[in-house]
């Protein structure tokens, strides 16, 4: 039986996290026995809580919060790139308002569900990105993701939600894009593109903002990053593309590419906000690299 803990974020989804959490708490224990519970208290907090949790011998961390705090404790799950302990692994409870990496490891979005199939679920090696990018501060800046970067409108977006719905920061975002000239260079690539861009995903994971499937071919655990340029493109054209954002079918839109790559370098003369795993961090430049199956996760066994 692991030794078992969780991180939880009782701010996300509104608060839902808490409310949920004693439910979820007892469901937990009745199959797994006795869960540590750490709450966050402010931003940052699950790097540290998790990397206390690891240190203190638990072996499996519960996380109870968004795709941010998924973010946070799977930074805290590694000490200047190492695994703190290896044996250790990472499952996410489906309580935020996005939960898209749990899209992506095909876990329930039923918190009943998730909680029977993570109990009876399987450790899978997962794929990580290390980031290097300007914080706001202008300072450089490291921190790991495991689902998608973006930066463009993504990253706008992402800046906008933390005072509006999702939705609505997408729609602020589109209305008042600038064009970005951003220079890309994939890894092993000699060719450099340069052109306006509205967004440019790098996913590990498929899905972003709630259900969109920004990187549809993605997977966390094949060594290589799906990266999705969008140029840019007008409100008319965004309403006639949400069938393809939510349906897998991105790739059919012409001013959308596709390439496959195991890094990417991106800069820019103008301003371009950054996002990872739905957290404005920063501006570009950024720099990416993969690290690959680094990071376990429990998953249903079906995946």
């Amino acid at each position: 039986m692991p030794l078992c803990a969780a991180i939880v974020n009782p701010h996300a989804a509104a608060g839902r996290a808490a409310r949920l959490w004693p439910d979820v708490a007892r469901r937990l224990e009745s199959r797994l026995g006795p869960v540590l519970a750490r709450f966050t208290e402010r931003g940052g907090h699950a790097i540290n809580l998790a990397g206390e949790l690891l240190r203190e011998g638990r072996d499996r961390i519960f996380v109870a919060g968004g795709d941010g705090t998924v973010n946070e404790v799977a930074n805290g799950f590694f000490d200047r790139g190492r695994p703190l302990q290896p044996d250790a692994a990472l499952a996410i409870l489906p309580v935020g308002s996005g939960s898209d990496l749990c899209r992506t490891l095909g876990i329930p979005r039923s918190l009943r569900d998730a909680i029977d199939a993570l109990a009876a679920g399987v450790v899978r090696l997962i794929d990580v990105g290390h980031a290097r990018y300007r914080a706001h501060d202008g300072a450089a800046q490291e921190r790991l993701f495991v689902n998608i970067a973006s930066f463009g409108l993504g990253g706008d977006a992402a800046a906008r939600a933390r005072i509006a719905s999702y939705p609505r920061a997408i729609l602020q975002a589109v209305l008042h894009q600038q064009p970005k000239q951003v220079r890309i260079r994939l890894d092993a690539s000699e060719e450099e593109l340069s052109l306006p861009v509205a967004d440019v995903a790098v996913g590990n994971g498929r899905f972003q903002a709630g259900g969109i499937q920004v990187c549809p071919a993605a997977s966390p655990d094949d060594g290589l990053f799906d990266v999705t340029v969008v140029e840019l493109f007008g409100l008319l054209e965004l309403l006639g593309a949400l069938r393809l954002l939510f349906s897998g079918n991105i790739y059919r839109h012409p001013k959308v590419r596709h390439y496959r790559t195991a890094g990417l370098s991106a800069d820019s003369a103008d301003s371009v906000p950054l996002e990872l795993d739905g957290e404005p961090l920063g501006t570009l430049p950024l720099e990416i690299t993969l690290l690959p199956r680094c990071l376990p996760m429990v998953v249903p066994q079906n995946q």
